[in-house]
């Protein structure tokens, strides 16, 4: 498809695809420590979303309809029915409505670091830093890294934060604060109870704008649904924490899909 940019790693049709969908701000290099203990699992694909990474960045504003055809056309593009959809943060957003909505095309669905059930102060929090957004562009939320690095990670791994600051810093600023602001203004809390895939949730116990209580709400909702909470991590969970989120997606598409085939025989 013409106006995403993806990378595809494996053979479409030797087994289930396992489809990355990134945050805002960032871009697919972001699933970099990850791809390569699940291509183990099957073939991996991975776009940037529209205004992000190398994809054409039209100003908005954006929909999470949007993100969500997007993602329908890329599969079709590719000619892939059914997929298991991993969606980090925003990606996790998408990735919730995807399972909503055509839930015949997700095999497994994981969502890491996501938002699902702002309490009223939490979502005027959100709202405050939308207007901080819009107003100023991604150098305006960068914070040195201080909201998604630990202290201890950005002190041996200058280098890692760096280079995901300045590709953050490199977005659009129009682009960006309309991605923002379907992040901020979207919570599909009240329709997790309607998915019917099977789920794991992650999000690191330290993180502020994806908290452990808000995992903890969609485990609740989600019936059926894994939980996994990782120590001592913020928002950077694929960077800080990158070999325990690689391990646990892996072995929940592998057990899940050993339990699915048990049961059709």
């Amino acid at each position: 498809m013409q106006d995403l940019h993806v990378v595809v790693e494996g053979e479409l049709g030797s087994a289930t695809p396992t489809v990355l969908i990134h945050g805002v701000g960032s871009d697919l290099l972001r699933w970099d420590p990850v791809v390569a203990p699940l291509r183990e699992v099957g073939p991996v694909v991975r776009y940037d979303l529209r205004g992000h990474g190398q994809s054409p960045k039209p100003p908005g504003p954006y929909q999470l309809a949007d993100f969500v055809d997007d993602h329908r056309r890329l599969m079709a593009s590719l000619g892939i029915n059914r997929a298991n959809v991993v969606g980090l943060s925003l990606g996790g957003l998408i990735a919730q409505s995807i399972a909503l909505t055509d839930p015949a095309s997700v095999a497994h669905l994981v969502i890491l670091s996501a938002v699902a059930g702002r309490t009223p102060r939490q979502q005027e929090a959100v709202l405050k830093r939308l207007r901080v957004v819009e107003e100023g562009g991604p150098a305006a939320v960068a914070d040195g890294g201080e909201r998604w690095y630990t202290e201890k990670f950005r002190t041996a791994h200058p280098e890692v934060v760096d280079a995901h600051l300045a590709r953050f810093g490199a977005n659009d600023p129009a682009a960006y604060a309309a991605a923002f602001r379907v992040l901020a203004t979207n919570d599909l809390v009240d329709d997790l109870h309607r998915i019917d895939a099977p789920t794991l949730i992650m999000t690191g116990a330290l993180d502020v704008g994806s908290p452990p209580e808000m995992a903890r709400e969609m485990h609740r909702r989600i019936q059926g649904s894994r939980l996994v909470i990782v120590d001592d991590i913020k928002h950077s969970i694929l960077e800080e924490a990158h070999a325990e989120v690689a391990a646990a997606i892996r072995e929940f598409l592998v057990g899940e899909t050993a339990v699915r085939s048990a049961q059709e025989r």
